[in-house]
C-alpha cells in the first residue's frame, strides 16, 4: 500500500521542536524525511529529558521516520552540497535566524534557482520580519506574548506556563499544513515558494476570539483557573478517594442532565440556567453543587454515573493512566516499535490520524546522529574522494 506522501522528499535543517515536528508529520505518511545536522553541534533536542543508556527518548519521537545526515552549511562544500541536495528536494524546512542562510549564500534566491519547484519552510518566532525578526526566541516567548499565559492558571495566582511545548507543537500542525497547502499551489503554478511561519501567530489563532473581543468590547480575558467564562459547570472535582475527575456541560442539555444527576435539578428552573453566560455567572452555586456530590462518592462510581447519565466527564489521567486507558489501546494511539536498533523495543504516540486507504506508520524511532551520511551522499552521486574531501574540509 503506498502511503500518500511517498516519492516527497524533505530536508530537515530544523533544531528542538516546531520545525524539526512538522518534518515528522510529513515523513510519518511517507515523505522521505533527512535530517540535516551539523557534524559537531546536533539538533539539541537528542539531549533533551530522559535518556536510557546513553540514548535520548524525545528524539527517538522527534526522529522517527528520518534518515540522518551531517553537513556545515557554513563550509563551501557544505553549502555546494546542500544546493545539490536541494536540487532534488520538494521541501527543504529550516528555523535559522533570517539572514543566516544568506549569509551562507543558501538564501531563497539560490535555492529556488536551484529548484524552482521547491517549497522552502522558513519556522522562526518572530517571522522573516519585523521590529523582533532578528531576536532570539523559543516556544516559551509565543506562550507568553500571545497571550496564553495571560488567561491560563488561578485568579489569584501568577500567569502560568504549559509543561511542554505547546507553542512550538500547535506551529509544527500549522507548518505541515502550510508546506501541503504550498505544494497543492505548485501542482497548479508549477513553482515552489516560501513558507514564513512565525511560531507567535499559530498559538494566538488558536487562543480564539480574544482580538475581536476586545477590538469590539475592549473585554480582556482574565485567568478563571479550570471555570469557564461562557460556560458553567466546567472544572476538575476530586472524588472520595481522592481521584480528580474533569466535568464539561458546554451544552444547556448537557448542563441539566450533571443537575439531575447530583440532585439539584431546581436549578435548571432559574432564569440565568437557560444561557451560557448566566451559568457562569453563578458558576460558585453550580460549583458547589456539582462539586459536593462528587466528594461523596469514588472516583469509579462517579465516572458510571455520568456515563448513565449521558453527561460529559472524563476521569484526569496522567502518562500511566494513559499508557493503560482502553479507549487508546482501541486506536493504537500509543503504538508499540519492536526492533529499534539502540533500545530494541519502545512504545509512542502513534500518527496524527488515520486514513481508510493510505495509512500513514512508523517506520523507524530517531536514529543516530549521522548514521546515514555516507548513504544520502552516495545516493546524490557523490564518490567516496568526495565524500572523503568533505569529511576532510569538516564539512561532514
Amino acid at each position: 500500500m503506498t502511503a500518500p506522501l511517498a516519492g516527497l522528499r524533505v530536508l530537515d535543517l530544523a533544531t528542538l521542536f516546531a520545525g524539526p515536528l512538522a518534518a515528522t508529520f510529513l515523513g510519518d505518511f511517507g515523505a522521505e524525511v533527512v535530517k540535516v545536522e551539523h557534524p559537531r553541534t546536533p539538533d539539541p533536542s537528542r539531549g533533551h529529558g530522559p535518556a536510557k543508556d546513553g540514548v535520548g527518548l524525545w528524539w527517538k519521537l522527534l526522529g522517527r521516520n528520518k534518515r540522518t545526515m551531517t553537513l556545515d552549511l557554513s563550509r563551501p562544500g557544505g553549502r555546494t552540497t546542500l544546493l545539490r541536495l536541494a536540487a532534488g528536494a520538494d521541501v527543504i524546512v529550516e528555523n535559522f535566524r533570517p539572514g543566516t542562510l544568506e549569509k551562507w549564500g543558501l538564501g531563497w534566491e539560490e535555492l529556488s534557482a536551484a529548484n524552482p519547484r521547491l517549497v522552502l519552510a522558513r519556522v522562526t518566532a518572530f517571522g522573516q520580519f519585523g521590529p523582533s525578526a532578528h531576536r532570539p526566541g523559543f516556544g516559551t516567548l509565543a506562550e507568553a506574548l500571545s497571550g496564553f499565559a495571560a488567561i491560563t492558571g488561578e485568579p489569584d495566582a501568577p500567569p502560568t506556563l504549559p509543561p511542554f511545548g505547546l507553542a512550538d507543537s500547535i506551529a509544527a500542525l500549522a507548518t505541515a499544513y502550510a508546506v501541503m497547502t504550498a505544494l497543492a499551489a505548485r501542482d497548479r503554478t508549477g513553482r515552489g515558494q516560501v513558507v514564513d511561519m512565525a511560531i507567535i501567530e499559530p498559538i494566538l489563532t488558536v487562543l480564539g476570539p480574544q482580538p475581536i473581543w476586545y477590538d469590539q468590547l475592549g473585554h480582556v480575558q482574565e485567568r478563571t483557573g479550570n471555570r469557564s467564562q461562557n460556560n458553567a459547570p466546567r472544572n476538575t472535582y476530586r472524588a472520595a478517594d481522592g481521584g480528580w475527575v474533569a466535568v464539561s456541560a458546554s451544552a444547556r442539555s448537557v448542563a441539566e442532565r450533571v443537575m439531575r444527576l447530583v440532585g439539584r435539578p431546581e436549578l435548571i428552573e432559574e432564569p440565568w440556567f437557560s444561557s451560557g453566560e448566566g451559568r457562569a455567572r453563578h458558576t460558585d452555586v453550580l460549583d458547589r453543587a456539582v462539586g459536593d456530590w462528587i466528594a461523596a462518592r469514588p472516583r469509579a462510581e462517579v465516572l458510571t454515573a455520568f456515563e448513565r447519565a449521558e453527561a460529559a466527564v472524563a476521569p484526569v489521567q496522567d502518562v500511566r493512566d494513559v499508557m493503560a486507558d482502553p479507549q487508546y489501546a482501541a486506536l493504537d494511539t500509543i503504538t508499540t516499535i519492536t526492533d529499534d536498533p539502540e533500545l530494541g523495543r519502545l512504545r509512542m504516540q502513534n500518527v496524527l490520524f488515520r486514513l481508510s486507504a493510505t495509512p500513514g506508520r512508523i517506520r523507524w524511532a530517531g536514529r543516530p546522529h549521522g548514521a546515514d551520511t555516507e548513504a544520502v551522499l552516495t545516493e546524490l552521486g557523490l564518490t567516496a574522494p568526495e565524500i572523503a574531501a568533505l569529511a576532510a574540509e569538516g564539512a561532514l
